[in-house]
């Protein structure tokens, strides 16, 4: 059975770039835009020499995978101690994540080269008017609605926990020596715990996705003039640049995925000329 489409499906307009930055030989960053299941994925490898690309693709391939098969097969089996039901996208995500991490941590166990991999994953499934929003590590999403531009997620990192603390201020984080060691990542161990979300979707919002190595270097409010003053390719391609202006110094991913219901901005990558009488999904 299909994911559900509700009678007024908002239009998704999505556009994902990856760079390898400044400083780095190899981009152990991976993305999702995936238009059938209406799942946008950024995801940040660590672990030595060939571990951290390794441990990024695999975790993008299988939640893909595992939301695509459950999505088309609700009876498919699930892992022993997991039930899922229809309409129930916050475990359809955690379970997907987490069938991730297990594969990630047997692939390490087996392989030497391998061992200590992970990577952190931040992803939005889409379904219907409604966001279902997961993250692990400190890659992140950010809403842009109504003039604003909000963090959405939390980091789940060293720095992270220092700063909601009251430990460290904001321009600290920025440039303490620690700022790279996260608190949770898929992979690392069996099992990891997931923040899960959700929230409403409105035509207008933008969902931004992104790496550190991204954040590490541009400030929010930045962000948020460069997206909303550009077509969603536009803008990935100008913080891309930015952020290798200032030095590049890590991989660097962007992700936007809008959600319209008339006529897309001025310039944008695909323009929705009139909400269509089927629900339909361009990307």
């Amino acid at each position: 059975m299909p994911l559900a489409k509700p009678e007024r499906e908002l239009v998704i307009v999505a556009h994902g770039q990856t760079d390898v930055g400044r400083r780095r030989e190899r981009n152990e960053d991976a993305f999702l835009v995936n238009a059938d299941i209406k799942l946008f994925l950024v995801a940040d490898g660590m672990g030595g020499h060939v571990g951290g690309g390794f441990a990024s693709r695999m975790a993008v391939t299988t939640i893909e995978e595992v939301i695509r098969r459950l999505s088309s097969d609700p009876d498919a089996t699930l892992e022993e101690g997991w039930e899922w039901k229809p309409g129930d996208y916050k475990t359809l995500l955690r379970y997907a994540i987490q069938a991730a991490s297990h594969r990630i941590f047997e692939k390490a166990t087996q392989d030497a080269s391998l061992r200590g991999m992970g990577t952190t994953a931040v992803a939005i499934l889409i379904q219907g008017n409604t966001v279902f929003l997961a993250n692990v590590g400190d890659s992140r999403a950010y809403l842009i609605r109504g003039g604003q531009i909000k963090q959405v997620t939390i980091d789940h990192s060293l720095v992270g926990e220092q700063l909601r603390a009251g430990v460290i201020t904001d321009v600290d984080a920025k440039s303490h020596r620690l700022k790279n060691i996260i608190t949770r990542s898929v992979g690392f161990q069996d099992r990891v715990e997931i923040d899960i979300d959700s929230r409403p979707i409105r035509p207008g919002d933008i969902y931004l996705l992104c790496t550190d190595g991204l954040t590490n270097l541009i400030e929010d409010e930045e962000l948020f003039t460069v997206v909303t003053h550009n077509s969603l390719k536009d803008a990935c391609q100008q913080l891309i640049d930015l952020a290798n202006e200032r030095g590049g110094d890590d991989n660097i991913t962007v992700l936007m995925a809008e959600a319209q219901r008339t006529k897309g901005r001025k310039g944008g990558d695909i323009e929705a000329e009139e909400e269509p009488d089927e629900p339909t999904l361009e990307v």
